[in-house]
């Protein structure tokens, strides 16, 4: 399970990372730095499935934008909802 929890990370990781726009690397990097080592196997799968919409669908959801897609409420939704990037 160990394994599985830290191959599932290192797929997050990535997948937050090289999104395309930088605009949504760093937003999304950034979240899943400050999360990612203190969440539960069932939070990184959602946080996965999360990271399989597109760019423009998250950055709308993030902004309170009407998505084109049906984006699930629960733990990460609402915590990348509340999240703000300090500088």
């Amino acid at each position: 399970m160990t394994q599985n929890k830290e191959d599932l990370k290192n797929k997050i990781m990535y997948r937050a990372s090289y999104r395309g726009a930088k605009e949504i690397d760093i937003l999304l990097t950034s979240f899943v730095k400050k999360h990612i080592n203190i969440l539960k196997i069932e939070d990184l799968i959602d946080l996965c499935n999360f990271l399989s919409f597109d760019d423009e669908n998250i950055f709308n959801f993030y902004r309170g934008i009407q998505t084109t897609v049906n984006i699930p409420k629960n733990y990460i939704t609402d915590q990348f909802k509340s999240f703000k990037i300090k500088k």
